[in-house]
């Protein structure tokens, strides 16, 4: 689950990257390497998991896949922290850059 909840992120991602990618002003290029970079990661850990328990791979308990669509949703969701956070430094639109221009300027002529 882990695996499927992070390459369905990826491939979400990167329609919509490939979509504005002339412009590229949200940074999805980022997001995109993170979620392929982690899919490529529990592909490996799958592999290696179906070497050590063979067929047990294919039949998991409730509960494991239950944990592991958790721990899916989990890297997704720290995925789009960290690319909140690029977001917010970089502001490529200048919002919040003017938002805090704008408050200045309020507060300036407040006095």
């Amino acid at each position: 689950m882990t695996l499927l909840t992070t390459v369905f992120a990826a491939i979400i991602c990167t329609v919509i990257w490939y979509r504005n990618a002339p412009e590229s002003q949200m940074h999805t290029g980022v997001l995109c390497w993170m979620y392929w970079g982690a899919s490529l990661m529990w592909l490996i850990d799958a592999v290696f998991e179906y070497l050590e328990i063979h067929e047990a791979y294919f039949t998991p308990t409730p509960a494991d896949m239950l944990n592991d669509l958790y721990l899916g949703l989990s890297v997704v969701a720290l995925g789009l922290i960290i690319w909140l956070v690029i977001l917010l430094i970089k502001d490529p639109r200048g919002v919040i850059k003017a938002s805090l221009f704008q408050k200045k300027n309020e507060i300036g002529n407040h006095r």
